[in-house]
């Protein structure tokens, strides 16, 4: 059972990447406990920034420095730096893309706590950590989420009514902001990737479908590595396979295009065929509206 803290006052601390600079970016307010979004919007002077060098690491002078900035008394810097610098040190030894401790605390008696903290990590990183993996509770995941993983699918589930079937995942942002463009809801996020097999396809679809609340689908292929009529070839016997009970619209644009086209075509399948992306998505809308 933990203790609990006589808290003075509550600072906000976090090492995240940035991805402007590819290095690690230490933020820290003295207005800890609270939405670190709203002090952003409200006070950013309350907001303090330290960039840090990847090849020389947080420096101790580094460490003094924010814990004066935070307003630590004397008697308090070095506590306040050694966990400053452990902090960093987890950061870069567990492949995290953000540790934030709110609130970081100093007790009445001076003494300084890490109350809260929450961890984010590297997903291409984990396979370096079998420890951290173990620790996956799935329960708290979105079961679809979760399925996708285990055919090696990028998927994020979203709230909308148009499912996308997309390989790349600039393309699959693309088609997404497009449905948003036409007045449309994207049901997810999904890349397949530039190599997808048959049996991914069909198990994309599977994920797709499984979603009640989707009303169309929209395929958007872009053939370069993966050549368009063998993508073509995985989409009829994946679309076969489970039997769709709701529109399919298929764009298709790449290597072998003409031969994917015809593929479909020739099908016997109820698609909806699409000449380029901007069409394809005015089609996805309407279709999900039922008209």
């Amino acid at each position: 059972m933990a203790e609990s803290a006589d808290i003075a006052r509550e600072i906000y601390f976090a090492v995240l990447l940035d991805r402007a600079t590819a290095a690690a970016l230490i933020v820290a307010s003295t207005e800890g406990g609270v939405e670190i979004e709203a002090i952003a919007t409200k006070s950013p002077e309350k907001i303090i920034r330290e960039p840090i060098d990847p090849l020389a690491g947080l420096q101790p002078y580094q460490a003094r420095k924010l814990a004066k900035q935070l307003g630590f008394e004397s008697s308090q810097l070095k506590s306040a730096s050694k966990l400053f610098e452990g902090l960093y040190r987890t950061f870069v030894a567990f492949d995290c893309s953000m540790v934030e401790v709110n609130p970081l605390v100093v007790t009445k008696k001076g003494e300084v706590l890490a109350l809260d903290a929450k961890f984010n990590f590297d997903d291409n990183a984990v396979y370096r950590h079998p420890e951290i993996a173990a620790m996956r509770d799935i329960a708290e995941e979105d079961p679809r989420e979760v399925e996708a993983s285990k055919h090696g699918l990028n998927y994020i589930g979203l709230d909308g009514n148009i499912a996308c079937l997309v390989n790349g995942a600039g393309l699959a942002m693309a088609t997404m902001d497009i449905i948003k463009f036409y007045g449309g809801e994207p049901a997810n996020f999904l890349d397949v990737g530039g190599g997808a097999t048959e049996e991914q396809v069909t198990e994309a679809f599977k994920i797709l479908i499984a979603d009640k609340h989707v009303k169309a689908i929209l395929v958007n292929i872009f053939g370069g590595i993966m050549k368009v009529d063998i993508m073509a070839q995985g989409i009829i016997k994946a679309a076969k396979s489970i039997k769709l009970s709701v529109p399919l619209i298929v764009r298709l644009e790449g290597t072998n295009v003409d031969k994917g086209k015809e593929l479909l075509k020739n099908s016997g399948l109820e698609l909806i065929a699409a000449d380029d992306l901007a069409d394809a998505a005015q089609k996805a809308v309407t279709a999900a509206k039922g008209k």
